[in-house]
């Protein structure tokens, strides 16, 4: 089931396991104040997303958007990579369902590694603000970047996606 938590506390529950260590050290740069990750992430217009090759066929998708509305957006769940969400700055919700529990809207399509489900009114709900992660397994349905309000605030973060061990 899916991590939620600070980055400490993520590295704490994912100590050992090898296959986060790209992930780790990505992030240990990214935030570091004036380093080219951080200024290449801060760097990044609202509405597009920079994709950035990591060790052990690790990569990441750093993004800049306003957060949207729920109507907006879709549960979805990944086979090949699990997903580590990190927001670097402002604040979003993201909702969290047992795929198990979710009705499939778009079948499995292999090129982009994602499943669409229909929508699950009853769902957890995280709120993740800088510095926080959520990390989603393949069993886990996720919506990310959802308002935490009214008003859209302007999101910068990064997705990690990380290979599902063999």
């Amino acid at each position: 089931m899916a991590l939620h938590g600070a980055l400490a506390t993520i590295r704490a529950q994912t100590a050992g396991m090898n296959l986060f260590g790209p992930t780790f050290a990505y992030l240990d740069e990214i935030f570091q104040p004036g380093s080219p990750a951080a200024l290449r992430l801060q760097g990044i217009a609202a509405g597009d997303t920079h994709r950035v090759e990591l060790a052990d066929g690790c990569f990441a998708l750093e993004q800049v958007y306003p957060a949207k509305v729920r109507a907006d957006a879709f549960f979805e769940s990944h086979r090949k990579y699990i997903d580590v969400q990190v927001v670097v700055a402002g604040a979003e919700a993201m909702e969290l369902a047992d795929i198990s529990r979710l009705t499939v809207r778009q079948p499995y399509h292999a090129d982009r590694d994602v499943i669409v489900y229909t929508d699950c009114p009853d769902a957890s709900v995280l709120r993740v603000q800088a510095g926080e992660a959520a990390v989603f397994f393949p069993p886990d349905g996720h919506m990310p970047g959802l308002r935490t309000g009214v008003t859209a605030t302007l999101v910068r973060k990064t997705v990690i996606k990380v290979p599902v061990p063999a």
